[in-house]
């Protein structure tokens, strides 16, 4: 079949594509209630707007075609330029801002939209957003005049663009059930957490003369159900963060240079932890100490800058300055991981309110930190139940990992037409 390379000032005049920036809004026509004004910072991989601004639904009404339908292609042209997200059905609508365009599909039967977000990835047009890019000496900047009169795109037949869409649409569909079953899990896991270790939910339950919620007579058993003289459960302590998990502090990885030729490891910084390993992320030798390295289900939390925890799972890495990788011999990984969360808003604040530009939360934060130890048997019992949530929801995020490696090896070949759909289809139906 005949692959075909079209203008996009042809597709636009014929009336196949449209290509739009977003509206120009005043903060005055900003309001509590509205439609989400969708800026460059909320976009990758999909649409956040929950966090958005909200756009008065009298400004909504002049911006025309500036809203989101579903089957858009968003694309961020401003800033952080070349981050992707699909507009599917069922989506909240939302209102563009003036750093995102949007690509949308006018003729159906030409032009696949979820072929299209994928061809949005593909090399032909990373050659010319970068190209488009590179024309101003100002901020990154893909021209809007650029995407309608300077860019190409080669269209399969449609069959081709809806097989191609299938295959890589169906790995990005799981990925993305397979992060929101993690996060659902996750929360099931810090809720219960929090329920037994900080509101102490059972042991009130139990002086009340309740049952403690969704728990049997055998665990309830295990809870007091009485606080004592220090104000906690009787028979529990407190301590601090510091003495129930070791925080290692990353080294100076310029000191253990990658050399061209051998092995070398990703460098795992603030950057990698926020938004995962990429070409732009540094390299160190393997030959740093092995106290360094980072394996998938290690945890890692930023002290400095944009603090935030995780467990890592993207492979083999080599820790940098600025986080801790966390480890406990006194409680299990998820027990350390909830407790840092539990005082994650005040070690932000703490942070925030240094006079440097990159503030941090030091060592005596973390000591002062208090978290609720129970008895051994308490501990041994929560560890049964909520270990399996965790894990679980950090084995999806691993399984995400082999998902999005597949999808981007195929993505290429599949887009110039190097790779057969039957063939893509057998890689995949091989994983699964």
């Amino acid at each position: 079949m005949i692959w075909s390379t079209f203008a996009t000032s042809e597709l636009i005049s014929d009336g196949h594509l449209e290509i739009g920036d977003g509206y120009r809004a005043k903060n005055s026509e900003m309001a509590e209630e509205g439609v989400p004004f969708v800026r460059a910072g909320d976009v990758d991989g999909r649409v956040n707007t929950i966090s958005a601004d909200l756009l008065s639904p009298a400004s909504v009404e002049k911006v025309g075609r500036k809203r989101s339908m579903p089957g858009d292609v968003v694309i961020t042209t401003k800033g952080t330029i070349g981050r992707l997200a699909f507009v599917k059905s069922g989506d909240p609508e939302f209102i563009y801002s003036p750093q995102l365009c949007f690509w949308r599909s006018l003729q159906l039967d030409l032009i696949d939209p979820r072929w299209l977000f994928f061809a949005m990835r593909s090399q032909e047009m990373l050659n010319q957003i970068s190209w488009s890019a590179g024309q101003t000496d100002m901020a990154p900047y893909v021209s809007l005049t650029d995407q309608r009169t300077a860019f190409k795109i080669t269209l399969p037949p449609i069959n081709e663009q809806r097989e191609i869409s299938s295959i890589l649409g169906a790995l990005d569909d799981k990925i993305e059930l397979n992060r929101r079953m993690a996060a659902t899990l996750e929360e099931m896991a810090r809720s219960l957490y929090r329920s037994w270790f900080v509101d102490f939910d059972p042991v009130r339950a139990k002086m009340e003369g309740r049952q403690p919620a969704f728990m049997d007579d055998t665990t309830a058993a295990l809870f007091p159900d009485r606080f004592g003289d220090n104000g906690l459960p009787e028979g529990w302590e407190s301590k601090g963060l510091s003495e129930v998990a070791t925080f290692l502090n990353g080294a100076a990885l310029q000191k253990y240079p990658a050399r061209d030729g051998e092995e070398s490891l990703p460098v795992i910084k603030i950057a990698e932890l926020r938004n995962g390993v990429t070409p732009k992320s540094g390299r160190a030798t393997v030959e740093l100490p092995p106290k360094y390295f980072v394996r998938n289900g290690d945890v890692l939390f930023s002290w400095s800058g944009s603090l935030l925890q995780k467990v890592w799972t993207e492979g083999d890495g080599a820790l940098n300055q600025h986080l801790f990788k966390v480890s406990s011999d006194v409680v299990p990984k998820w027990y350390h991981y909830f407790a840092v969360d539990q005082h994650m808003e005040e070690f932000q604040a703490i942070a925030q309110s240094k006079a440097t530009t990159m503030g941090h939360i030091q060592r005596h934060h973390l000591d002062e930190a208090i978290v609720i130890l129970p008895d051994e048997e308490v501990l041994k019992t929560a560890d049964e139940i909520i270990s399996p949530i965790f894990d679980k929801a950090v084995a999806v995020q691993l399984e995400n990992q082999t998902l999005a490696a597949l999808r981007d090896s195929l993505l290429p070949k599949l887009m110039s037409g190097e790779l057969r759909v039957g063939e893509a289809q057998d890689q995949v139906a091989e994983l699964a």
